[in-house]
């Protein structure tokens, strides 16, 4: 097997895991806590910054261009367990998650990138 086929493989094989994720301000210091049903999606979210595509926080994407990246570092907070339970609804479980890491971290104004829910 060549060596691109192996790689393909390799990453349909590898498991799909959600979880919450901080991109890090390491210059203000802000942070911008995020959830993803994958985890490897975080690639998606800088090839975005990078490419000045990123229109979901314009605010975070701002200071990415005038800090670049090498100011920003991206940390997964916490995996989500799956339960064996017929009736554990992976969405549900992992905007509760979120929600407990918002609380904790309160990224919020000059703290963060995060819009506070009304």
């Amino acid at each position: 097997m060549d060596r691109k086929k192996m790689l393909k493989q390799q990453f349909k094989e590898t498991s799909v895991e959600a979880g919450i994720y901080q991109i890090v301000n390491t210059i203000n210091h802000k942070v911008l806590v995020g959830s993803t049903l994958n985890l490897k999606t975080l690639n998606g979210i800088k090839f975005m910054l990078e490419t000045n595509a990123y229109t979901t926080n314009k605010e975070l994407q701002n200071d990415w261009n005038q800090y670049g990246k090498d100011a920003f570092k991206f940390e997964i907070l916490e995996k989500l367990k799956k339960k064996d339970d017929p009736y554990f609804n992976e969405k549900e479980a992992l905007l509760s998650l979120e929600e407990k890491w918002l609380e904790k971290l309160q990224p919020y104004g000059e703290r963060g990138y995060n819009k506070k829910q009304s």
